[in-house]
């Protein structure tokens, strides 16, 4: 296996795992700044507000998204069994 094989593996498994955390965490992102925006403007400083909210939009992202991210992991998945006949040799 070349050096350039591993990094191109590499590369591919770095690409997939942002492709695949991207949607779930820009969301629960936006959901915080909207929190802690609407609790600045209002003074409740309430802790545990935010949890739920977030909560609720990361199961509405899985709900949505889940599919096109299984999808993704699988072909990722499937491409590199099939390259372990090159990594062998």
């Amino acid at each position: 296996m070349s050096e350039a094989f591993a990094l191109e593996i590499g590369k591919q498994a770095i690409i997939t795992a942002v492709k695949i955390a991207a949607p779930v965490l820009i969301v629960s992102m936006l959901v915080g700044l909207l929190i802690g925006i609407f609790q600045a403007a209002t003074q409740i400083q309430e802790q545990t507000l935010t949890f739920v909210p977030k909560i609720i939009a990361i199961i509405f992202v899985l709900l949505v998204i889940g599919p096109w991210m299984l999808k993704s992991l699988i072909q990722f998945i499937q491409n590199m069994i099939n390259s372990i006949e090159i990594i062998v040799k």
